[in-house]
């Protein structure tokens, strides 16, 4: 567990995020009709969470979108997913003035992780994005060439976006989780009272029907134990679960994010090949919409 309140402002490399730039006179039309959430929301200098999803309303990507100017936005995701998702959205561009480019080797980014009672720092060459207010983090995005400031521990960001619930989607769990499966719902990434966008469809079936019975849930593990993003296995009641994110601590007990059923149910065992996990439940910093 880490201790909200920071006696000092921590600045962390953020090596393995990526970026695209899209940007273009439809810029915000075109993502209107591929991304969960309302761009018409997205004000300038401001970030909002969206999913990009699949036909079937399975989370391709995650993106963190930024309006960098009117007909320009910055959508920060995992840089190993970067080409992916740049090469799925050009097959819709069309006719639209649109262009998409992945600037992952162009930037910076790093994560601040603010001290209770400081601002970050003043710096106009750069875009700042608050992602989180207990602690305040941001995500501090610079050209590439520009000297960084990061001295922190990748693990410590980690740990804050389990803590508080924050999902990522990998190449190995890309498309494997239905949008309220990973909580996006919960988190204000969905927005239903939209237009059409890829998913569009499956997403709103779950929500009005009240279908979603597996979602993220927060655990511990009892003993030592190496999980990674899109490992399975079942829990010690017997619920089968898919890691979504997970960090080791000092005593080699994991934390972790996983979609699992929301109530314990009697299932029949698998294998002995399969992982059988004792794990404690965590509390998430916000509820399941009824």
């Amino acid at each position: 567990m880490l201790k909200h309140m920071r006696d000092r402002t921590e600045s962390i490399p953020l090596d393995d995020l990526g970026a695209l730039r899209i940007k273009g006179a439809d810029a915000e039309r075109f993502l209107q009709g591929q991304v969960s959430n309302d761009m018409k929301l997205l004000a300038p200098e401001h970030s909002m969470l969206a999913g990009y999803h699949n036909a079937q309303g399975r989370t391709i990507a995650i993106l963190r979108l930024v309006r960098t100017a009117p007909d320009e936005v910055l959508a920060v995701l995992p840089r190993e997913l970067a080409a992916m998702v740049a090469g799925r959205l050009a097959k819709f561009i069309l006719r639209a003035k649109v262009k998409i480019d992945d600037v992952s080797e162009g930037l910076r980014i790093e994560g601040l992780v603010v001290a209770a009672g400081e601002e970050p720092p003043c710096d106009d060459a750069a875009t700042w994005v608050r992602i989180a207010a207990e602690p305040a983090r941001w995500l501090h995005i610079t050209k590439a060439q520009q000297a960084g400031r990061a001295l922190g521990n990748r693990l410590t960001w980690r740990r804050f976006d389990i803590a508080g619930g924050q999902p990522q989607v990998y190449a190995a769990t890309s498309e494997e989780f239905v949008a309220q499966m990973l909580n996006l719902d919960a988190l204000g990434a969905i927005a239903f009272d939209k237009g059409c966008y890829t998913g569009q469809e499956v997403i709103a079936r779950a929500h009005y029907r009240g279908r979603v019975k597996r979602r993220m849930q927060r655990f511990l593990t009892h003993a030592p134990q190496q999980l990674v993003p899109g490992a399975a296995g079942r829990l010690a009641d017997g619920r089968a679960f898919k890691v979504v994110d997970a960090v080791t601590g000092e005593d080699g007990t994991c934390e972790f994010l996983a979609v699992t059923a929301l109530a314990a149910r009697d299932e029949a065992q698998a294998d002995s090949a399969t992982l059988i996990l004792e794990a404690t439940a965590l509390p998430l910093p916000y509820d399941f919409p009824a």
